[in-house]
């Protein structure tokens, strides 16, 4: 073939882009893993190879801005598995959170020492390009800030802000033993008040990153948990994921996301991102504490898991995680909320918790007893199809919602968008192809999902990162070849 430009052409492809109102057929070119260009027509002789979409859905590949990979499993062999769970669902980014203590890597000390052991075990590794968000557990961490942000370009960071008094899974009496800090150190509000004047630190140091630089917070509260599992415990009226619930109550998130604005704004940390929101009472804590300090550049998210499963699902205590599945009533709520656009993003929380660990042997179905966590990444796209499109949710703000609004802001400006100059992460949706959620089709290792049983309509069929198909018709192709983010990507 003369005149080749491209290496590849994929032609009759609905391209949903974030920012538009519509969804346009036309053929998308591909270049050196770039988007070269996007429009109704262009001739098929100026490519090496050429694809037919066949009319499908062309969504920018996701950006799953809330995975744990690494926290049940070897990080080696969590992030092969669970990658190619993502890439089954389309995403082609996967943002992980990280931290030392119990779980994870099992060990305390710098992040001078801990991060390039986790660089080291992830590469090659992923089938998805990658990156972290870190917290920081005690104070020669907060030190740090600045030093992970300017040599491995780690621009995000997290508050576990139950950790101080509370355990992953329930009450715990030895939270220094499970963080691996110190004795004299206290994960306590003062903590959290000195890592947000580390990240307003480097928003100074760094005012040219100073949009991609922020801080997360898992908003509850340890004291409110800890009273409420007990009185749950004691009376004994409520099983399953509505003693969880319970027990962790929603205005717990509530508070905690009360505290955390004031300490955002005594502090001047303006980059806030409030963390699976799961009840109405949380987002009218976060809407509220928005219009009290309009400063504060709060980002809303939520799980795909606690817009598509409330606490009466059948799949049960697999279903437990922080913070709990919620209410029907607080699923309609969540979904209103992200239907007047004050949502940013949508995301899976995936951490892949198989069976054998998430639930008691001998009592499988005492919620209490179950660790916390499941997967989700592989039907993050395709459960927000099925229940937003009836919703009346267009296909451009799912990819606002799934790529570009992450990707602007945790710093992947090569992420998040179909159009010349971007990264070629593309995945190819059929939305009239249905499906029934069956975890042993799933690339997953968990072996089981809370999901079990739901039909989903609109189903990724290809997988493009950076221009290259990883995952085609039930099948992930190919060896790793996900690349470390370090961020902000130019």
């Amino acid at each position: 073939m003369t005149g080749e430009k491209f290496d590849l052409l994929i032609r009759n492809a609905r391209v949903v882009r974030p920012n538009d109102s519509q969804v346009r057929l036309q053929s998308i070119a591909i270049k050196d893993g770039k988007f070269a260009a996007v429009s109704p027509v262009i001739d098929p002789s100026t490519a090496r190879s050429v694809t037919d979409a066949r009319g499908m859905l062309a969504f920018p590949g996701l950006v799953d801005a809330h995975m744990h990979t690494g926290i049940y499993s070897p990080l080696a062999e969590d992030a092969l598995t669970e990658s190619r769970a993502a890439a089954q669902g389309g995403v082609t980014s996967s943002l992980n959170y990280m931290r030392s203590g119990q779980y994870y890597l099992n060990k305390g000390g710098p992040y001078a020492q801990l991060f390039p052991e986790v660089l080291e075990l992830s590469a090659n590794r992923f089938y998805v390009d990658y990156a972290y968000h870190l917290a920081p557990m005690d104070a020669r961490q907060i030190s740090e800030i600045d030093m992970l942000i300017d040599k491995y370009g780690v621009t995000s960071f997290k508050i576990f802000m139950f950790y101080g008094g509370y355990g992953l899974h329930g009450a715990s009496g030895h939270q220094h033993d499970f963080l691996m800090i110190g004795p004299e150190e206290r994960y306590d509000l003062a903590h959290f008040e000195f890592v947000m004047r580390g990240i307003k630190r480097a928003l100074a140091t760094f005012p040219e990153r100073r949009p991609y630089i922020s801080l997360g917070l898992h908003c509850e509260t340890a004291e409110i948990m800890a009273a409420y599992t007990r009185l749950v415990q004691t009376e004994g009226k409520l099983t399953g994921l509505r003693a969880y619930s319970a027990a962790r109550p929603p205005h717990s998130e509530g508070l905690a996301i009360t505290i955390a604005a004031y300490l955002a704004q005594e502090t001047e940390c303006i980059n806030i991102n409030l963390l699976h929101l799961s009840s109405k009472k949380a987002v009218d804590a976060a809407l509220r504490m928005q219009a009290v300090f309009p400063q504060i550049d709060f980002r809303r998210e939520v799980t795909i898991a606690h817009l598509c499963i409330d606490y009466d699902v059948k799949t049960g205590v697999l279903a437990k995680v922080n913070p709990p599945i919620r209410s029907r009533e607080d699923v309609e709520f969540l979904w209103q909320t992200l239907l007047d656009g004050k949502i940013d993003w949508v995301c899976s929380d995936h951490a892949c918790c198989r069976h054998e660990q998430k639930v008691d042997g001998s009592r499988p179905d005492e919620v209490f007893l179950a660790k916390s966590g499941f997967g989700g990444t592989e039907y993050l796209l395709s459960a927000l199809i099925t229940e937003g499109r009836r919703r009346g949710l267009s296909y451009n703000r799912m990819a606002e919602l799934t790529s570009w609004n992450p990707s602007r802001r945790f710093g992947l400006l090569n992420k998040g968008d179909i159009a010349p100059g971007f990264d070629a992460d593309l995945a190819l949706v059929d939305p009239d192809r249905s499906f029934v959620v069956r975890a042993a089709e799933s690339e997953s290792a968990q072996g089981y999902t809370p999901f079990e049983g739901l039909e989903l309509t609109g189903k990724v069929t290809t997988t493009y990162l950076r221009g290259e198909p990883i995952y085609d018709n039930g099948t992930v192709i190919g060896s790793p070849r996900g690349r470390y983010l370090h961020r902000p990507c130019s």
